[in-house]
């Protein structure tokens, strides 16, 4: 059972911090321009990913001081609370797989894509990097606001409302890329589905921060390395294969908890 002082956190206040600390690199990124030249099109403000962790820890500092930031970092190398080894299985695996699938379903609909190219060396390159920014993102999702807002509104709605959240911060990094409105929107979309597959590893790997980091970084690998750096990557296939995938999970193992496997 979590305590009081997690259900009582000022959650409004820590999503608005997070978009004021934001701001600056949405600023920034009107200003900075990376050449073109630079295969990986990330933003400047892709530095933002460092802003929920921070507005974590300065609310979770006005609360509980020290002692609390320490208990807050420390759950971002939570793994023993995995007890299951078993979920690192779709941990690790999921979101490659559900890449690999719509890149077969892009072959299929006979869309122009080149011969994929996915060195090792580049998996090994994006994974530190990807999984330090998702560090600086889960510790504040998952370790600040996800817990009180599944103790209000239950594991489903709490993610597609953190989904949504999420989506609309990343809405001036998404526009920044280049892509049009319509990648955007199917990009945005496909937030909500993958914050509700987040929820469900974290719920059943003990409350796990480590094991929402681990897929976060995963999901942004996976998206990388899809043939060519991402430049070949359809937001409106993979946001439809994200939702079945998603509503498979919410049929299994229910609603309320995301926890409850129906036929355990």
């Amino acid at each position: 059972m979590r305590t009081s002082s997690s259900v009582d956190k000022p959650l409004l206040k820590f999503f608005l911090l997070v978009f004021v600390l934001s701001v600056p690199f949405w600023l920034l990124d009107i200003i900075i321009q990376f050449p073109k030249e630079i295969s990986i099109n990330l933003p400047v403000s892709s530095l933002q990913a460092f802003n929920p962790l921070i507005a974590a820890l300065i609310l979770t500092y006005r609360r509980n001081k020290s002692p609390g930031i320490e208990e807050l970092l420390k759950r971002a190398f939570d793994y023993k609370r995995i007890k299951k080894k078993r979920w690192y299985i779709p941990i690790t695996f999921l979101m490659p797989a559900m890449m690999f699938l719509a890149y077969w379903i892009m072959i299929l609909a006979g869309l122009p894509l080149p011969e994929p190219y996915i060195p090792l060396m580049l998996v090994l390159t994006f994974f530190p990097v990807f999984f330090v920014s998702a560090v600086g993102e889960e510790v504040g999702w998952l370790g600040y606001a996800i817990d009180p807002m599944q103790d209000r509104w239950g594991a489903l709605k709490a993610s597609t409302v953190l989904g949504s959240v999420w989506a609309l911060w990343h809405l001036w990094p998404y526009i920044q890329t280049g892509n049009g409105p319509a990648w955007v929107m199917w990009q945005s979309l496909g937030s909500i589905p993958l914050r509700i597959l987040i929820v469900w590893l974290y719920n059943n790997t003990g409350e796990s921060i480590f094991a929402g980091i681990l897929f976060h970084a995963m999901i942004n690998v996976s998206e990388f390395s899809f043939p060519n750096y991402g430049s070949h990557y359809d937001p409106f296939i993979s946001c439809i294969i994200f939702a079945l995938v998603a509503a498979i999970v919410v049929f299994l193992w229910g609603p309320r908890t995301l926890a409850r496997y129906r036929f355990a």
